[in-house]
């Protein structure tokens, strides 16, 4: 099966966040076809495992082990991935210097939360913490245009 995982808090200046280092992690736990999405914790790979609870446990536990940091993972398959973009929950809105679409992927709940943000009257920030405090910290924001490109690398 074909996955993506969306990992929490990763930021590139960190040098054990990189895309090299995640995807040698990725590659010691046997996953096959393994490619990084930007650089913001995407991380495309194959595994015969259909229990994602069990691949997301895997990653989280090698972080620490073999990079020194925690993260977040959540796991959606190629076909997750098809249907959110085949559904197109911002049909007829445009990213624009006015306005930001993003996906809030879940780690428990298989469903996402769209939000169109006006950034003209807010920041990305802002939202974010408003989101964490009602839905937790096993969530992580991917913007509409980063899941394109996602599913674009799954093919």
């Amino acid at each position: 099966m074909r996955y993506v995982a969306l990992l929490r808090g990763i930021m590139p200046m960190n040098p054990n966040m990189r895309g090299e280092k995640l995807k040698g992690v990725f590659e010691s736990l046997g996953f096959t076809n393994v490619q990084t999405v930007i650089a913001s914790g995407n991380v495309v790979f194959d595994s015969p495992s259909k229990n994602t609870s069990a691949l997301e446990a895997k990653i989280e536990k090698a972080f620490p082990i073999q990079l020194g940091f925690t993260s977040t993972t959540i796991i959606r398959s190629k076909e997750e991935i098809e249907k959110l973009i085949k559904k197109n929950p911002f049909k007829g809105v445009e990213q624009s210097k006015k306005n930001y679409l993003i996906v809030t992927f879940f780690k428990n709940r298989h469903k996402e939360l769209c939000t169109v943000i006006d950034i003209t009257t807010g920041r990305t920030p802002d939202f974010m913490r408003v989101v964490e405090k009602k839905y937790g910290k096993e969530i992580t924001t991917r913007t509409w245009n980063t899941v394109g490109r996602i599913l674009k690398k799954m093919q």
